[in-house]
């Protein structure tokens, strides 16, 4: 995983960037003569890269405000794959929150979500959009290697979610670039096998793969049932 250091575009956001330092152990620098850097400005914080420009988490604005509204609530496929029904609401846990996107959405609808983290970079970026969502208490971060921090817990969670890094497809169009940049950063998910049989081990009820439809299953464990959506699919663990 790459460390990055922080930027604050103004003097007077150095407290700021000094207390994100502080919490996730990134360096901060006064010149922006770094490849990746993060730079933090009046409005969030910005992962900045020559090739995508500014990667920031706004869950109140953009693209994934617009799949919250527009989604099919309980009736899509994460939901089903949750095993979200009336009047159940599982704890989730997010083992690999990534940009916290299908955690948003399942804190949406109403779900107690906790999003695990390993990345500083990536842990700060989510706790930057935190910041900016107020009305939403259910969605919690936790910035901690999820192999290490799953087999601590006393209370199990209902649900793990787990949605590695997509392997690489020679014959695939290239991802998207910024999930080539967080791959950059993050790196290869090589231990994605090894945290599924954690999951296993720490959920109450379920354990909950995304991957790509073309993927085979991870770590030679066949899932008690699938759910299909256009290019994904959700391999579902019964406890």
């Amino acid at each position: 995983m790459l460390t990055i250091p922080i930027f604050p575009v103004q003097p007077h956001l150095y407290q700021a960037a000094t207390e994100l330092a502080t919490n996730f152990a990134l360096p901060i620098v006064n010149k922006p003569n770094f490849p990746f850097l993060l730079h933090l400005t009046e409005q969030r914080l910005e992962l900045h890269n020559p090739k995508t420009g500014a990667i920031y988490i706004d869950f109140v604005n953009g693209k994934l405000a617009y799949r919250n509204k527009h989604n099919s609530g309980r009736k899509q496929p994460l939901a089903k794959a949750i095993g979200l029904k009336s009047g159940n609401n599982p704890t989730i846990l997010d083992a690999t929150a990534g940009l916290g996107r299908d955690a948003f959405i399942l804190a949406n609808l109403g779900c107690q979500v906790q999003m695990v983290e390993r990345s500083p970079v990536v842990a700060a970026l989510l706790y930057d959009g935190l910041q900016r969502l107020n009305n939403l208490t259910n969605l919690q971060l936790i910035h901690q290697d999820a192999q290490n921090w799953l087999p601590t817990l006393s209370l199990k969670p209902d649900v793990i979610y787990l949605d590695p890094m997509y392997p690489h497809r020679k014959k695939s169009a290239l991802v998207k670039k910024e999930m080539q940049i967080l791959q950059t950063i993050i790196g290869a998910d090589i231990d994605s096998s090894a945290l599924l049989t954690i999951a296993l081990n720490s959920a109450n009820k379920r354990v909950v793969v995304k991957r790509p439809k073309w993927a085979t299953i991870l770590n030679d464990i066949p899932p008690t049932f699938c759910i299909n959506s256009v290019n994904t699919r959700f391999d579902v663990y019964l406890i």
